[in-house]
């Protein structure tokens, strides 16, 4: 097996081989050998750089983005989510759960605080932190970034602590909007995730209304032009 390679310092995406986490290296290299045909590796981005909002989730799902390669894409959050952009105009195409759909992102771009997929869907503090540099590295790599959507308070902690914030200064709620000192808004969401659907914390009508919330904001802070689309080629992705 060939040696791992590390980040490139100030890099917005982890290598494939990314070791920085054993725990997440060990459930990365055990799905592979049970499902070698899965993406099984960190999770890029998906959408423009020269978006103006960029959705935050905590990490990928174990049979959504680890088995697919694109974040939210395969697994139950991803219908809502990706059915709602649409609906805002912040994608176009048809969403059809799989990577090589044909959708594309305009206004937008997706992520994950932690890039590989944790066991029982929790990454540790530790491992939050260590990839931590990422999420950095993905704010300061968009330009005209005007609107951050933090699915989950851990998200909206892990977009705080990237930014240097104090938590305390911007409390987690559902709809809120925080004014961030570089005229930037984060805005949260309960995330979209099946358990939180089926118990009626986040119905899709709550959900939508934060993405209008989104879109609305993008409107008053101007830009109106689309930015130009992309999609990612897995097959070069690993």
């Amino acid at each position: 097996m060939p040696s791992p390679s590390r980040p490139a310092a100030g890099s917005a995406q982890p290598p494939l081989d990314c070791a920085l986490c054993p725990r997440l290296v060990t459930l990365r290299q055990d799905t592979d050998a049970a499902h070698p045909d899965w993406f099984n590796a960190p999770v890029p981005s998906f959408g423009p750089v020269s978006a103006r909002l960029l959705v935050v989730g905590l990490a990928p799902g174990l049979r959504g983005a680890n088995r697919t390669g694109r974040p939210f894409t395969g697994d139950f959050a991803g219908d809502l989510l990706y059915q709602s952009l649409l609906g805002q105009g912040l994608a176009e195409g048809v969403y059809d759960a799989r990577p090589d759909d044909g959708l594309t992102l305009l206004h937008a771009r997706i992520t994950n605080a932690v890039r590989c997929v944790p066991p029982e869907n929790k990454p540790t503090p530790k491992e939050q932190t260590t990839c931590r540099p990422f999420l950095v590295a993905e704010l300061a790599a968009m330009p005209h970034l005007a609107v951050i959507l933090a699915l989950g308070r851990l998200a909206h902690d892990a977009v705080l602590r990237a930014l240097g914030r104090r938590l305390a200064d911007h409390p987690f709620a559902h709809g809120a909007s925080h004014a961030l000192p570089d005229g930037r808004a984060l805005i949260d969401s309960y995330h979209c995730s099946r358990y939180n659907q089926n118990t009626g914390r986040l119905t899709p009508d709550m959900f939508r209304e934060v993405i209008a919330m989104c879109a609305a904001r993008l409107t008053e802070t101007g830009g109106s032009a689309a930015p130009e689309p992309i999609s990612i080629d897995l097959e070069s992705n690993k």
